[in-house]
């Protein structure tokens, strides 16, 4: 038996673990799982041989007629389930690979596959690792309520969410964009973020460097982890999410990952920080640049990231909701330029530190939680990569508040807007794919794209309970 299986094996025996659950991520980024009794996990289980797994009924994995394939355990993420021990089910977790039947070839669509080849693809073009460090902003609410039609099921005719923060009996709310770093009592969801950290740390190995809460006067809350290399951090968010979750969940509370669940004020978005190294040395760091310290190499990743932001849209912002966020004056970018401390460009070269290699990294605003991230920290990768290989000029930073330049002045700086909707970022991303290619199969992008516009149609198609109220009496 492999050494590292029968380590699992005996943690699994150590741990007295009944259970393992055995986790995937489906094309949307949405975690899936099965579950196997702990006398099931052998060495053939931990080298794909159980279970089973029906590709056809996840979303962008298989069509009907060739659907059977397994599933590979990653062992390096075996790690205890906190809230399953508790209800007195000692269970494990692994996260896995999708691989074809037979359990030999991986599937290339499993994003969790393609972001362990886009670390592949980096070393290959003369880097050692990337760094990663994503901030997580999401919701936490007592409760959502919708309905629909009865007889037409598919079209919402209200929400309605309960905050405690609105509803208390303390009245300690917030008024819209009022809701960043308060103190207690106005911060009511405190405990639920100090449990997910530790959640996270003791049962996870994850270190937190900081969570509060976030300027949507209603239940919005950030955690940010500790920045690591691409494969890795992906799996931290997966996990982060599914904690944020579970620990609000037994709280008697709903978190979200929905970009824009409240109108009239800030959505969620999820800034992502990058850089490249060489060895010790930061690709990205130049002490002799006077505006950032930021390298040439570091301008060509940044021009990258400008020059395909309208694409990489479709992938790091995947949902109709996503452009609700991406709306005026919630400090959501929605331009697209660079600069160095500018929160009203989608790409920031953080200006919090001077002198300091391992603090220097590009910062790029337009994702959000809704998206796959192991699909979003590739594509991002590919985009500035090929900004580097193409020597992309991000041009001047704009150091204005583009918010409020008049449309004339926009212009002149050169400053682009990013998509308005769904459909018009899926029809960048079908203009332009080549820099993805060396890593996303065509198939794959056809796929992001006619998933992309067909959810776009879902929801633009139908009237909703606006359109009433603007246009019933006409």
């Amino acid at each position: 038996m492999p050494a590292k299986a029968r380590g699992v094996l005996e943690r699994i025996r150590t741990d007295k673990v009944e259970f393992v659950d055995l986790q995937i991520i489906d094309m949307v980024g949405k975690l899936n799982h099965v579950t196997v009794p702990s006398y099931n996990m052998t060495e053939e289980a931990l080298s794909g041989g159980l279970p089973k797994l029906d590709g056809s009924s996840l979303r962008g994995f298989k069509e009907i007629f060739e659907s059977d394939m397994v599933i590979l355990p990653d062992q390096s993420t075996y790690a205890l389930i906190p809230w399953q021990t508790s209800k007195g089910y000692r269970t494990a977790r692994m996260l896995s690979f999708v691989m074809e039947a037979g359990g030999k070839k991986h599937f290339s669509r499993d994003s969790r596959f393609m972001a362990q080849n886009a670390e592949t693809y980096l070393r290959g073009r003369g880097f050692d690792r990337s760094y990663w460090g994503p901030e997580l902003e999401f919701f936490i609410f007592d409760g959502a309520e919708w309905e629909t039609n009865p007889r037409q099921r598919e079209m919402g005719s209200f929400y309605r969410i309960r905050s405690r923060e609105v509803e208390s009996p303390q009245q300690y709310s917030f008024r819209p964009k009022e809701g960043y770093y308060p103190s207690e009592p106005h911060d009511t969801l405190m405990d639920v973020r100090n449990e997910i950290t530790r959640v996270m740390h003791d049962n996870f190995g994850t270190h937190v460097e900081a969570h509060h809460h976030e300027v949507a006067g209603e239940g919005q809350c950030e955690i940010n982890v500790m920045y690591d290399t691409l494969l890795s951090q992906a799996d931290k968010l997966a996990t982060l999410k599914y904690a944020v979750k579970n620990v609000a969940a037994n709280a008697g509370m709903v978190a979200t990952m929905m970009p824009k669940p409240i109108f009239g004020d800030n959505g969620s978005g999820l800034h992502v920080h990058a850089s490249l190294w060489r060895g010790q040395n930061n690709a990205f760091y130049d002490s002799g640049d006077k505006y950032a310290e930021l390298s040439q190499t570091g301008r060509y990743f940044v021009g990258g990231l400008l020059n395909h932001s309208r694409s990489l849209a479709a992938i790091v912002a995947p949902t109709t909701n996503s452009y609700k966020r991406l709306v005026p004056g919630f400090e959501a970018p929605i331009f697209i330029a660079w600069s160095k401390g500018n929160r009203s460009a989608n790409v920031r070269v953080p200006a919090y530190f001077n002198g300091k290699q391992a603090a220097k990294r590009v910062e790029f605003r337009t994702p959000d939680p809704s998206c796959n991230q192991y699909l979003a920290f590739s594509a991002m990768l590919m985009a500035g990569l090929d900004g580097i290989t193409r020597k992309m000029d991000p041009g001047d930073p704009v150091d204005e508040d583009i918010y409020k330049l008049t449309q004339v002045r926009r212009r002149e700086l050169g400053v682009k807007e990013l998509p308005r909707d769904l459909m018009d970022a899926t029809d960048s991303l079908q203009s332009d794919n080549a820099y993805l290619k060396p890593l996303f199969e065509s198939d794959l992008i056809d796929w992001i794209i006619e998933y992309g516009r067909a959810q776009h149609r879902e929801v633009a198609s139908r009237p909703t309970p606006r359109e009433f109220y603007l246009y019933f009496d006409l």
